[in-house]
């Protein structure tokens, strides 16, 4: 996604040794008698040129430069190159993440949610788009608010699916979404609301603290992909701080069709929510790592 040019380039630091043309995929900058000048029209803000330059003559106005700023940990802001990390250490933070469905009653601080959300943010995006928005709820009772909501919206659809005739004829119609839920959720979700109804067993959002809610405004590449980035950051970030977290598929599917859903949240309408994550401090003491199922890998021949 192009944007206005918002690249200063001081020219007393320019030491000419074009860097930063080499890196950046919008042609914005050229070198003219020996420095480097901006002279494209356009950029995606992806800030390659500054992180490259190794007299810091770059600066973007488009980064906020409190972006690797954190409240809650101290970084070191040096940049890792490729092969400095050990491998080990990153996959074994990637296996002992786990989806938490158990959490003690105490609240995640905004401080850490901001972090977590500054971190989400160090993803990549479709043409550097950038686009995604983090609602966040902070408070146990303002995730209940939003469950309660939620159920509203799966009484109704479970109504709907219920019914054999309306099945039929929505399948008729070339329509079988209803007719796939049924067969699939409606008897998990059917239990869940009458846990929910009985006794406020939540097996929506797990007792989790405080959620996110990733979404993005209009003008990103592709929204979906950016979203989920983000939340993968989010997620392993937040077991590295003693956070447990979920994704809430039940809960995208309800502000997709539910515009109460959205309007709780305060969301304009024709922003779509593409993830959501409940955490929380977790009560699960795990003991070791577990694998997963066997991926399908192949080669194919060209």
């Amino acid at each position: 996604m192009s944007q206005p040019v918002s690249t200063i380039i001081d020219a007393d630091l320019c030491t000419g040794c074009g860097l930063c043309i080499t890196v950046c995929p919008a042609d914005t900058i050229e070198l003219k008698d020996g420095k480097a000048w901006v002279t494209g029209t356009h950029s995606i803000a992806c800030g390659h040129c500054a992180a490259i330059c190794p007299v810091k003559a770059i600066r973007v106005g488009e980064i906020d430069p409190e972006s690797l700023h954190f409240a809650s940990f101290a970084m070191n802001e040096s940049w890792l190159a490729p092969g400095e990390f050990a491998v080990a250490d990153l996959v074994r933070l990637m296996a002992s993440r786990r989806s938490c469905r158990n959490y003690r009653d105490k609240p995640v601080s905004k401080e850490i949610l901001v972090d977590l959300v500054k971190i989400g943010a160090t993803a990549p995006s479709g043409t550097n788009s950038q686009r995604w928005t983090f609602t966040i709820l902070s408070q146990r009772a303002e995730v209940q608010a939003l469950g309660n909501q939620i159920a509203l919206y799966f009484e109704k659809l479970n109504g709907w699916a219920a019914n054999p005739l309306l099945r039929f004829l929505t399948r008729l119609i070339g329509k079988p979404a209803l007719s796939h839920y049924y067969h699939r959720h409606y008897p998990s979700v059917q239990k869940s609301l009458r846990e929910w109804r009985a006794d406020g067993r939540d097996r929506l959002f797990h007792g989790a603290t405080a959620a996110i809610f990733i979404g993005s405004r209009s003008g990103a590449s592709c929204p979906r992909e950016d979203a989920l980035l983000a939340s993968q950051n989010i997620l392993l970030a937040a077991h590295a701080m003693g956070l447990g977290t979920c994704l809430i598929g039940f809960a995208v599917e309800a502000l997709a069709r539910d515009p109460k859903c959205k309007k709780i949240l305060h969301l304009p309408e024709e922003e779509p929510v593409y993830a959501v994550i409940g955490l929380g401090y977790p009560q699960e003491p795990y003991q070791r790592l577990s694998g997963r199922k066997k991926p399908v890998v192949r080669f194919p021949s060209l």
